[in-house]
């Protein structure tokens, strides 16, 4: 963890020698996750209640998703990047290192400029929890926090699968943003509203809607079992076969000699 937080310094200090440049990405990221708020705003301008969820509930996804979301990009960049780093061989470097490569990727890069999007996800927390008429006892705030510190991880493996592909490939996928900026952008509504083919994908298959939709149904009172208060924590499961993915593909790795 030392290490770690050693790392943390070093790429916070580097990102911040153009200070200008990064507070104009910041807010850049910012006004990303503004024009995402802005099309709920807009599609409630219309509707009292989507797939029966109503304009505070919807806010409380988007905000889960999207802190979740930049808080999993934001130390998970290096497999993010990962493509790169197998050809410029930084990978090979890190091969011989007598450290973990998992942290050594993580570690690799840190984007602190993803900042933007969770100052966005905290304002929307900061406006909509005192007016979503919910009685906030201790098990719903755990719950919430459960929430985004899960889903910031199953994100997380979303970009170490990501990264695995790429030792078959070489190149990343694009068909994995998907999975990730595809889960971004359609959490900000919750999962059930896009049929129970989809719910089904993402319960079973990439366990998002554990992280989002079951919890957010506890929450707002319409479950009473704990089951769904822990769903996020079940999520966490997740990582397992991501992990398992990544050193299959160490195994196949093969240098491309840069």
């Amino acid at each position: 963890m030392t290490l770690y937080l050693r790392y943390v310094s070093m790429h916070f200090k580097s990102q911040m020698q153009y200070k200008v440049s990064f507070f104009f990405t910041a807010i850049g990221q910012f006004l990303v996750a503004f024009a995402t708020y802005l099309s709920v705003r807009f599609l409630f301008d219309r509707f009292d209640s989507v797939g029966g969820f109503s304009y505070e509930e919807v806010l409380l996804c988007f905000a889960v998703i999207i802190s979740a979301f930049s808080l999993g990009e934001l130390y998970g960049r290096g497999f993010d990047r990962f493509p790169l780093l197998l050809g410029n061989g930084g990978f090979d470097r890190a091969l011989v290192r007598p450290r973990n490569l998992v942290f050594q990727v993580m570690a690799s890069q840190l984007e602190f400029s993803r900042i933007g999007r969770v100052v966005q996800a905290i304002l929307i927390f900061i406006y909509v929890i005192p007016r979503s008429g919910i009685d906030w006892t201790w098990d719903k705030v755990l719950t919430l926090l459960l929430m985004v510190v899960c889903g910031s991880l199953l994100f997380f493996g979303l970009f170490v699968v990501y990264a695995a592909f790429a030792f078959f490939t070489v190149e990343g996928l694009e068909f994995m943003n998907i999975l990730t900026d595809g889960a971004r952008e359609h959490g900000r509504l919750p999962f059930s509203v896009y049929g129970e083919g989809v719910l089904k994908f993402l319960t079973f298959v990439v366990p998002i809607a554990l992280v989002q939709y079951y919890p957010l149904l506890y929450i707002i009172g319409r479950e009473e079992s704990l089951f769904f208060a822990l769903t996020p924590v079940l999520s966490l499961v997740f990582l397992l076969p991501c992990y398992a993915f990544f050193r299959f593909g160490l195994r196949q790795y093969k240098s491309t000699g840069s």
